[in-house]
C-alpha cells in the first residue's frame, strides 16, 4: 500500500468542474501527510461514483485543455490500456493512479494532480536537476541545475543519458509509457527521460552517464531529500547592478514585501538585475505585478491569455491582453535586465516575457516551456484536483509564452 499524500499548490486557487479559473498559476506543490488532508466532503462516494469521476476525465480535459492540437484529431489521447483503467476505477486510491495516467498522457510537466502516492516521480522542472532532450536514439543533457546534487556529481551539459538503473534508456523510456498503451514517439520521449531523470520521491536514482569523463554509474538522492527553508530573495550588489534572486518564491505571501524592501536600497538610476534561474514551481500574477509595478510609469500590457474552452463551446474566440500598472510611490528609473534558465517556469516564463514586453533585455536561453495558466479542475464526486493548463499565454507580439526564447 502506497500512502496518499494531499498536495496543496502554493498560491490561491480558484475550485472549478466544468468551468475554468482565470488565473496565471505555476504548478509547485509541496506533499502533506494524509493526516492534513480536508475531506471535501462529508459522504464518502461509493465504487459506482469513483468510477463516474474517473470516465468524467477525458471529457473533461477535452472541454477544458488548452492544447489538444498537440494530438491527433483534436482530443486527448484514449488507449485501450487506459480506457480499461478507467473502468476498473472502485476507490480513492484507483481513481488517483488513474487521473496521474490520463495527465500523463498529455506529456506536459504543467498537468498534474492535486494529491499524489509518496512513491510517484518527481515533478518536474520543481524537483528536477537535469534538462534531458533527444537527437536520433541519444538522450543528451542540455542543462544541469545549478547547486544541484547533479552539479555536484559532475554531470554537465553535452554528456548522454546512457541508462536508468539497469535499462539502457531507449528501453526505459519505452517501459514508462508501455502501461498506458503508448509509445516513446515525438515529445513523449524527452518527457520521460526527464520525469526518469527526476526519479521517485522515496528514493535515490541510480543513472548512467557517458561524457568527456567516461561513462559514470552515479546514486544520486532526489530533490524532495533535505531541501532546505530559504528566504524568498537573495539580494546582493556586483558591480554596479543591484542583483535580486528569486528562491522559487514567485507564489508566496511574503515575495512582495521582501522585494519592496530589496528595491528602496536601489540607487537612482542604478541597473538592476531581476534573476529567475530558479523559479520552477511558477506562481501568481500578484507577485508578477508587483514585481513589474516597480518599472512602469502607465499601464502596459505584459502578456496576452487566450481561452480555447469558449471558443470549443460557443464557436467564438475570447482574447484578452493582461496589464501591469504603476504602484504609486515605488518606481524605479534605472535599467532592468532580467536572468532566466531551464528553471525558470511558468509564472517565472511570464515575468520574462512581461520583462521583455518593458523593453528589458532577457538572456539566458531557453525556460522550462511550461504550456499556458492552470486552473483547478475538481472531480465532482470524489473532490480529486486536476491541475490542468485551461489558457493559452502569449508575448505581446503574439509568440505563444512556451517558444519565447531569449538571448544566450
Amino acid at each position: 500500500m502506497h500512502p496518499v499524500f494531499s498536495v496543496p499548490a502554493r498560491f490561491p486557487t480558484v475550485a472549478v468542474s466544468a468551468a475554468i479559473a482565470a488565473l496565471s498559476l505555476g504548478a509547485g506543490l509541496t506533499a502533506l501527510p494524509a493526516s492534513a488532508q480536508t475531506p471535501a466532503f462529508q459522504t464518502a462516494p461509493d465504487a459506482a461514483a469513483f468510477r463516474e469521476d474517473a470516465l468524467s476525465i477525458q471529457p473533461l480535459i477535452d472541454a477544458q485543455y488548452a492544447y489538444l492540437d498537440r494530438f491527433p484529431g483534436g482530443v486527448m489521447p484514449m488507449t485501450p490500456q487506459l480506457r480499461a483503467e478507467a473502468e476498473a476505477v472502485s476507490d480513492n486510491r484507483s481513481l488517483l493512479r488513474y487521473a496521474e495516467h490520463a495527465l500523463t498522457a498529455l506529456a506536459d510537466h504543467h498537468a498534474i494532480t492535486g494529491r499524489s502516492f509518496s512513491d510517484d516521480w518527481a515533478i518536474v522542472p520543481t524537483y528536477g536537476d537535469l534538462w534531458i532532450e533527444t537527437s536520433g536514439s541519444n538522450y543528451f543533457v542540455t542543462a544541469v541545475r545549478a547547486g544541484s546534487p547533479a552539479e555536484a556529481a559532475g554531470v554537465r551539459p553535452g554528456d548522454r543519458l546512457t541508462a536508468v538503473g539497469d535499462a539502457p534508456t531507449a528501453d526505459a523510456v519505452a517501459a514508462f509509457w508501455s502501461p498506458l498503451g503508448l509509445t516513446a514517439e515525438g515529445e513523449r520521449a524527452p518527457y520521460a527521460a526527464r520525469v526518469l531523470a527526476a526519479g521517485r520521491r522515496d528514493r535515490p536514482r541510480d543513472l548512467t552517464f557517458s561524457g568527456p569523463a567516461g561513462t559514470r554509474r552515479l546514486t544520486l538522492p532526489n530533490l524532495y531529500v533535505g531541501a532546505a527553508d530559504r528566504p524568498p530573495l537573495d539580494v546582493r550588489t556586483d558591480r554596479d547592478a543591484l542583483v535580486i534572486r528569486f528562491n522559487d518564491s514567485l507564489g508566496q505571501n511574503g515575495t512582495v514585501a521582501a522585494f519592496d524592501a530589496a528595491m528602496t536600497t536601489a540607487q537612482p538610476g542604478q541597473p538592476v538585475v531581476i534573476d529567475l534561474t530558479d523559479t520552477p514551481s511558477g506562481g501568481n500574477t500578484v507577485v508578477a505585478r508587483a514585481v513589474m509595478g516597480w518599472f512602469v510609469s502607465a499601464a502596459t500590457g505584459y502578456q496576452v491569455h487566450n481561452l480555447p474552452s469558449e471558443e470549443r463551446e460557443t464557436g467564438i474566440p475570447r482574447q484578452w491582453v493582461e496589464q501591469v500598472l504603476p504602484r504609486p510611490g515605488k518606481h524605479h528609473d534605472g535599467p532592468v535586465s532580467v536572468r532566466v534558465s531551464r528553471w525558470t517556469g511558468s509564472m517565472g516564463e511570464g515575468l520574462a516575457i512581461g520583462f521583455d514586453a518593458l523593453g528589458a533585455r532577457v538572456t539566458g536561453g531557453p525556460m522550462a516551456g511550461l504550456r499556458g495558466a492552470v486552473s483547478d479542475l475538481i472531480l465532482p464526486r470524489s473532490g480529486l484536483t486536476l491541475k490542468l493548463p485551461t489558457e493559452r499565454l502569449y508575448t505581446v507580439s503574439g509568440t505563444p509564452r512556451e517558444a519565447f526564447v531569449p538571448a544566450p
